[in-house]
């Protein structure tokens, strides 16, 4: 054998066992789900306050779940479950998408019937105001109740549709725990703990109802899910993913609390669910962070494998 072909072994030898003696080290980069876990328990032990979180690989059936059962304020992310009951009713032929309503921004408080106001500075959405007293379809209202999280929209939504039957279309899905009990900015409701309350599960079971078409009917859940896709806060589930993934997710804030939930949709085809939810927080954006990091690490351990 020739010199160059000796040489040409050698090296070739050489990279064989350097493969071999890296291969356990790439293995270890890519954590197991319970390494996954303890990882983003540290993680999150770094901000003050109480975190949840719920992830359901749909493809897989794998999940990790930290205080999944934990109940919390839900803020925005009730206006999931409202949403669906829009749906269910309009599958019912209890109402129509294209019904009209007449803006308004007065309300009635569920402790006593007494009225109450909402006012722009108070909403996330506030061109609606500049409407009231003008109609606007029950899908429009819908669509801004999400994209935007208009508190003004999503009271007049809950008057159409009913709390209390919201509250029993989750019972039906599986979600024993969400519980939508009145509008927002509630005042008197508030001081008495008449809250809307959820769980990171909760909300995890009926995105996943969504994901697989079967919160109310396949075509509902595509139309639900075609609105949650134009999620306009994006800064916490979607944050530091990669931009040709698509995430179809509801948001919900109120001081102190901070939460996303949602459908995470890869390039090539898989999905899966993720519910990240805090309270007693005392920074905002610090939170806003973490829970962004939290959602890279997850999908990065599902596109591993």
């Amino acid at each position: 054998m020739g010199y160059m072909s000796v040489n040409y072994c050698c090296r070739a030898l050489g990279l064989i066992c350097l493969s071999v003696l890296l291969l356990p080290a790439f293995s270890q980069s890519r954590p197991t789900l319970p390494e996954l876990r303890q990882q983003i328990e540290q993680e999150l032990s770094k901000q003050p306050g109480v975190f949840a979180v719920a992830f359901k690989d749909l493809t897989t059936g794998k999940e990790l779940l930290i205080r999944e059962h934990e109940v919390f304020h839900a803020a925005s992310t009730m206006k999931t479950p409202v949403m669906i009951e829009v749906y269910k009713q309009v599958a019912q032929h209890k109402l129509s998408l294209k019904d009209s309503m007449t803006i308004t921004t007065e309300f009635r408080s569920i402790v006593d019937g007494s009225p109450y106001s909402l006012r722009a500075e108070q909403d996330s959405d506030t061109s609606i105001y500049k409407a009231v007293g003008t109609k606007r379809t029950l899908a429009a209202l819908v669509y801004d109740m999400i994209i935007v999280s208009s508190n003004l929209a999503t009271n007049m939504v809950i008057e159409r549709v009913g709390a209390q039957n919201v509250t029993q279309t989750m019972r039906e899905l599986g979600a024993k725990n969400i519980q939508v009990r009145r509008g927002v900015e509630d005042s008197k409701a508030f001081a008495q703990g008449l809250n809307n309350t959820t769980t990171a599960y909760d909300l995890m079971v009926i995105f996943d109802k969504i994901a697989t078409g079967k919160a109310v009917s396949p075509d509902a859940s595509k139309a639900m899910i075609t609105t949650l896709l134009d999620q306009k806060f994006n800064d916490a589930i979607p944050g530091k993913l990669p931009k040709d993934v698509k995430v179809a997710h509801k948001t919900g804030s109120i001081a102190g609390v901070r939460h996303d939930s949602g459908i995470i949709f890869l390039p090539d085809g898989r999905k899966y669910v993720l519910v990240l939810l805090s309270k007693e927080i005392k920074d905002d954006k610090a939170t806003i962070q973490t829970m962004a990091t939290v959602s890279e690490w997850i999908y990065k351990l599902v596109v591993s494998y």
